[in-house]
């Protein structure tokens, strides 16, 4: 198995292992060593069937349900994110994190390409260890304490099941009448295995910080959310068919660029079930 970084912040791709296989203990142990080191991993490799997802995945955590998408009927755990050639706006085409507005947000997520566009389709990731290690002192005594309020409406205008019952690709699947998530998390979060720091919010799911207004937090939000996509924190994953990503939900934040308009793009997901922010 050999680990090659994608940038020098974050991201890695680990060659010489077929997902499609039962892995040794030894290969689970230098993949999940290298998953909380890179926190974003990269795998080529042949098109995995969803039990085999569900079985890859495990090595990493603990499979959840999640809550807006119908699961595949054989496998509940795994859902089908599709933009179709009539579709304008992508699923997850801002920077965010998965879940941030529940109250146990995910630990992290797999994502499996399934069909891909001829170009473009990829996704960027951002390291918010780095980005919180590069704020001044005043500012990250500034941010200790504070608490963000995160909720899964506040990109919408309104339901986010109704807005994604609008996608082509994702209507189908969509669980209308799923109920909103609003919880507070800390804005500066601590990795409970590897202790590092990272900031915890954005302009997708953050919609105020705890005790403070909406025009209040809006300001330092927004310095937070652009300080964090610095190019030197970030890196960019290719998507090819059968290609494997697994991210760390609890120090990176990311974002499904939409440059294929006209052209298909199936990804299965599954979300690792997480635990309260500290």
């Amino acid at each position: 198995m050999e680990i090659q970084p994608l940038s020098g912040t974050l991201g890695a791709e680990i060659r010489g292992v077929d997902l499609s296989r039962e892995l040794s203990n030894s290969e689970t142990a230098d993949i999940y060593g290298a998953f909380l080191t890179h926190k974003v991993l990269y795998f080529r490799g042949p098109e995995l069937s969803p039990p085999q997802q569900l079985r890859i995945s495990r090595v990493f955590g603990e499979p959840d349900v999640y809550p807006f998408i119908k699961g595949l009927d054989e496998v509940p755990e795994v859902i089908e994110i599709l933009k179709t050639e009539k579709d304008e706006v992508n699923f997850g085409g801002t920077w965010h994190s998965d879940t941030a507005y529940m109250p146990e947000p995910a630990l992290g997520t797999v994502l499996h390409a399934v069909e891909v566009p001829d170009t473009g389709g990829d996704t960027q990731f951002a390291n918010m260890v780095a980005a919180y290690d590069a704020l001044s002192d005043g500012m990250k005594a500034m941010l200790e304490g504070l608490r963000g309020v995160n909720d899964s409406d506040a990109l919408y205008g309104g339901s986010r099941a109704a807005a994604m019952a609008k996608l082509d690709g994702m209507a189908k699947n969509n669980i209308e009448q799923a109920q909103g998530y609003v919880s507070e998390h800390p804005v500066v979060r601590t990795h409970p295995q590897t202790g590092e720091k990272g900031l915890y919010l954005s302009r997708a799911h953050t919609r105020r910080f705890a005790g403070m207004t909406e025009d209040e937090s809006r300001p330092l939000i927004e310095f937070l959310a652009d300080h964090a996509l610095r190019p030197e924190f970030t890196c960019r994953v290719h998507r090819e068919p059968g290609a494997v990503t697994v991210w760390d939900n609890r120090v990176t934040r990311h974002l499904a660029l939409n440059d294929y308009q006209g052209q298909r793009r199936r990804m299965r997901r599954v979300t690792l079930k997480g635990d309260r922010p500290a």
